[in-house]
């Protein structure tokens, strides 16, 4: 992980499952997704990353829709498995299970920033250790669970159902009732654990995989690499967004500014965002634009506010920007969200 970070991110393609699953389970998404802030065009870009600290609030209002008290579980019973993505490519194109899961650990943070995982074994028994980055997140009890049956289903995709869960602990304390965690996982469940363990018999780590390729499993390891070369070079856009959030509400915001405050040179900022193929008044405008919808969308704040928080100086100029963006006014806006 790149040691400029300023925000943990999960991939895109974890909302867009979550999504998938609450319009299967017959949840409405468009509640969920109003309360928090989530646009339409937000959940279609396949390149989106999420701020990792939103899932707090992500599953608080998906328990309180649906008063499901066990909705992580249910979720993952709901999402698809995942697939045509680079790392299944890897699991899929490694000579065996194991070599494809110690490959696939190189490139977690394709997946996600907050978390890191390692291979353990231990006599007859293998296990993978989820250490999350963030001690913040270890009480969001759902999104433990639901990642580890979502991740249990994926190894029983690449492995043609060979995989099965030995026993699972948890760090989280124990729901009131376990009966479906014990249902759903179909193993031992321990809770208040030290560490979040997934274990499995070891002899799975030699289970020869069906589709092992060599000249493919080059191939997919070379296009992991220049996914996670293409991440670290977006991190600048990252730490470039959290210095709007900072000063935007001045109205005075400019790249020798930017650059003075993450430390740099304004033309070696110019560089990194170019790298990044981008630059920094499209970063602007960018964030302009989602912030100005997401205050439309999801809070009562006056327009005259907006255009303060925004950072314009004068509507007239902020009603031009914004109809440039999304071909409706601020108020045509509001209303089609509401």
């Amino acid at each position: 992980m790149s040691g400029g970070m300023s925000e943990l991110r999960d991939s895109g393609i974890m909302i867009q499952l979550a999504h998938q699953a609450m319009q299967s389970m017959g949840i409405n998404t468009d509640d969920v997704w109003q309360r928090m802030g989530i646009t339409s065009d937000f959940l279609d870009n396949r390149e989106v990353r999420t701020p990792h600290s939103a899932q707090r609030a992500f599953w608080k209002v998906l328990e309180e829709i649906t008063g499901d008290a066990d909705i992580g579980l249910h979720l993952a019973e709901h999402m698809t498995v995942y697939k045509g993505q680079v790392l299944q490519y890897l699991f899929l194109s490694s000579p065996t299970f194991g070599e494809g899961l110690n490959r696939s650990l190189n490139y977690q943070r394709l997946l996600s920033d907050a978390s890191q995982a390692s291979i353990l074994t231990e006599d007859d028994e293998a296990c993978i250790q989820v250490e999350l980055a963030s001690e913040r997140i270890i009480a969001v009890r759902h999104l433990t669970e639901c990642m580890t049956l979502s991740l249990i289903r994926f190894f029983q995709y690449v492995t043609d159902q060979h995989f099965r869960p030995s026993r699972i602990c948890f760090t989280h304390k124990p729901p009131e009732s376990i009966a479906e965690h014990e249902r759903v996982f179909g193993c031992e469940v321990r809770f208040s654990e030290p560490a979040n363990r997934l274990f499995f018999d070891k002899e799975l780590l030699d289970l020869p995989s069906l589709h092992a390729e060599p000249e493919l499993l080059q191939l997919h390891e070379k296009l992991a690499s220049e996914h996670v070369a293409k991440l670290e070079r977006q991190d600048i856009v990252v730490r470039i967004n959290r210095v709007f959030a900072e000063v935007l509400e001045t109205g005075h915001v400019s790249l020798d500014e930017v650059a003075a405050r993450l430390q740099m040179k304004p033309r070696t900022l110019r560089t990194r965002l170019t790298e990044a193929g981008t630059s920094f008044n499209q970063l602007l405008g960018d964030y302009r634009c989602n912030l100005a919808k997401r205050l439309l969308a999801g809070t009562d704040e006056s327009i005259d506010e907006i255009v303060y928080l925004t950072g314009f100086s004068e509507p007239s100029t902020f009603y031009r920007a914004f109809k440039r963006w999304t071909n409706q006014t601020p108020v045509e806006y509001r209303n089609s969200r509401r």
